[in-house]
């Protein structure tokens, strides 16, 4: 129940998430454009950037069913690209649908202290704005598999005790974003995915991944 798919749509799409074996996925949008869920997979909405906050488009997630995803990555220029307090402005709004709110998914650094998720959560407990989980993404650097899977253990545990809430870990691989990108060879990938989510399985507040 807590493995998904980050997916698109292409040729074939239905069927591969049916054998994925995943019981959700998500499409970094508000509708899974181009794709029909197969049975027993449901579609999880997102409301990535401030431009997707209208009225027509919170309305669609609301037909998505109980979990909404907050903004993607808007410590990234390339991405959401938003302030805490933008943020935080908008946030209302998703509150308004009733739905199961996940915070923005920062690229990085979520457990630091005034860090952008720290002040978005800070400013979200002054407000008294309703935050469900933890929404994380996770590249690791190092592609020895023990190593990684020991690291982003470690992240999702410094998560977990600054908020004590349950995680999504929407977003996690192998890859070296530094310089010159650099990504593992398939079989290192998939023995760190083997790995990691074993590890995933047995940690009792990652609520999906």
């Amino acid at each position: 129940a807590k493995k998904g798919v980050a997916a698109w749509a292409f040729p074939g799409a239905a069927p591969a998430l049916a054998r994925s074996g995943a019981s959700w996925y998500y499409t970094w949008s508000a509708a899974p454009p181009g794709i029909t869920s197969p049975r027993g997979v449901r579609f999880v909405p997102m409301i990535r950037a401030a431009a997707n906050v209208t009225p027509a488009t919170l309305g669609q997630v609301r037909q998505e069913g109980r979990y909404l995803l907050g903004f993607n990555e808007p410590d990234m220029s390339a991405q959401a690209n938003m302030s805490p307090a933008q943020a935080l402005s908008l946030w209302p709004q998703l509150m308004a649908t009733g739905m199961r709110l996940g915070s923005p998914a920062v690229a990085d650094g979520a457990a630091m202290p005034g860090g952008w998720l720290d002040q978005f959560m800070t400013g979200a407990a002054a407000r008294g704005y309703r935050v469900n989980f933890i929404t994380l993404h996770w590249y690791g650097a190092d592609f020895a598999t023990g190593a990684a899977v020991s690291q982003l253990r470690g992240y999702l545990q410094a998560v977990y005790a600054r908020y004590h809430k349950p995680i999504w870990l929407t977003e996690f691989a192998l890859a070296s974003f530094g310089g010159t990108p650099e990504f593992p060879a398939a079989p290192q990938q998939a023995a760190f995915l083997a790995a990691a989510t074993s590890m995933l399985q047995r940690l009792p507040y990652v609520q999906r991944y």
